[in-house]
């Protein structure tokens, strides 16, 4: 029993040790419980901050895709703001009175339409530095022509292909690297910088419907040649110099000089008689007032197919002075060309003896000819809501100025006197009326009058 007693004694000694050990002590309960609202608080913070990371991430994320998106985007717009294409063009219609040879002294009077020209100009800029223009003319409503010389038939022959009246040529394609405005070159077939029409010939850059008839008698039309030029601005002062495919005589002609001797109307361009021309102008010709002084020289027996017709070296040299001051309503452009031809007379006698060459109109060539032009005009819009200008012209070109040898005919020294309007609906149409006189410099013949209009458009995407 006493036995029993201890164990239970024991047992319940036992129970109270356990009971007392496991009693939790509120100190350190609210202890813990404190620092479990701590660490739950310092968690709920990491999670609100873990959250608002996330948030940033995603608005990050949503800038990151916008701005790809918009890169993206610009880089296809980018694409298509490199090309460039313009386009200019001009119909007219004219009523001349017309000789029908050199001998004749009664003019008759024809009335013309004609599609003058469609031209398209196309760009691509690859980069800052470097760009291309290609520019394909489409004159008279289109053409096929074409002279080839076949050396080996009738021991050498010209033949002509012609599949229609007017023409399409490729009259500029340049590659063009500028890194800065003082310099850059160009490569290609490329304008020439002699005479003002290679530099005003959109219909809106002169006031006369026809571009000046005095350099059009003497120089080819917007004159373009393959080769290399320099070009830049340094201080208002604009330069160019290039070193071109040259003229060939075999197609020097009386009535407009060496104008005809302009390549293209071969198959391929003979290049053993190369050309230079120069140019500096102060201002700009495109934009308003500018003074300039340009020379061309080269050779040209070279660049026969029957080099051997002429020992001399036909060298051809142009001087060209122009002058434009367009100031409020004034507007005043002129241009003299002074050219010399070496060797004219053994030129028009290798023509004239070479088979498959018509000879035409080239009983003479001039060893010396001038041409000029003036044209004033005044923009009314300062008096009247109507967008008119009126003007006068007069034109002056002969280029039998000087003969080698024996007496020059006046017959092809001309002068044309005019007046006119250029009307502009909206900025990018022109329409011109002009009505005027010529003369030719033989007594003999009596002056005509002649009338044109003209309508021409510019534009530029």
């Amino acid at each position: 029993m006493k036995t029993k007693l201890s164990l239970l004694a024991i047992c319940v000694a036992g129970f109270n040790s356990h009971y007392a050990f496991a009693a939790p002590d509120p100190v350190k309960l609210q202890q813990a419980i404190a620092k479990q609202e701590l660490e739950l608080k310092q968690l709920k913070k990491d999670l609100a901050e873990l959250a608002a990371q996330q948030n940033v991430q995603r608005e990050e994320q949503k800038k990151q895709a916008k701005v790809i998106e918009v890169a993206k985007q610009e880089a296809t717009e980018s694409k298509f703001s490199k090309f460039s294409f313009k386009s200019y063009g001009s119909v007219n219609y004219t009523s001349d009175e017309y000789y029908q040879n050199v001998q004749d002294t009664t003019p008759e009077r024809r009335g013309r339409f004609d599609l003058e020209r469609i031209v398209t100009e196309f760009g691509y800029q690859f980069n800052d530095e470097w760009d291309m223009e290609v520019e394909i003319e489409y004159e008279h409503g289109g053409t096929g022509a074409a002279l080839e010389y076949d050396g080996f038939d009738e021991f050498g022959e010209f033949e002509s292909e012609i599949e229609a009246g007017g023409e399409v040529m490729i009259e500029k394609a340049q590659l063009r690297y500028r890194p800065s405005d003082a310099f850059g070159v160009k490569f290609g077939n490329i304008h020439l910088p002699i005479g003002l029409s290679s530099i005003l010939h959109k219909p809106d850059q002169y006031l006369t419907v026809l571009r000046h008839r005095s350099e059009a008698a003497v120089l080819p039309a917007v004159w373009n040649e393959t080769g290399v030029g320099v070009f830049g601005e340094v201080a208002n002062f604009h330069y160019q110099a290039q070193v071109v495919s040259g003229l060939n005589s075999e197609y020097f002609r009386t009535y407009d000089w060496v104008a005809s001797g302009h390549q293209k109307r071969f198959e391929h361009v003979n290049a053993d008689d190369l050309a230079y021309a120069v140019r500096l102008d102060y201002g700009s010709f495109k934009e308003g007032s500018a003074i300039g002084v340009a020379y061309y020289y080269g050779n040209t027996s070279g660049n026969r197919h029957k080099s051997n017709k002429v020992s001399g070296d036909g060298t051809v040299s142009i001087l060209a002075l122009s002058g434009a001051y367009v100031q409020g309503p004034w507007i005043l452009r002129g241009q003299y060309l002074n050219g010399t031809l070496s060797d004219s007379d053994a030129i028009t006698q290798a023509n004239k003896t070479t088979p498959g060459l018509k000879p035409g109109n080239f009983a003479q060539l001039g060893s010396k000819s001038e041409a000029f032009f003036v044209e004033a005009g005044f923009d009314l819009t300062d008096f009247t809501s109507i967008p008119l200008t009126v003007f006068a012209n007069i034109d002056y070109s002969n280029p039998l100025a000087e003969v080698e040898t024996g007496t020059a005919t006046k017959r092809y020294e001309n002068t044309w006197t005019s007046v006119g309007v250029n009307y502009f609906p909206i900025p990018e149409i022109v329409i011109k009326a002009e009505a005027g006189r010529q003369q030719v410099a033989v007594a003999a013949i009596p002056d005509t009058n002649f009338f044109a209009l003209g309508v021409g458009y510019q534009f530029s995407l």
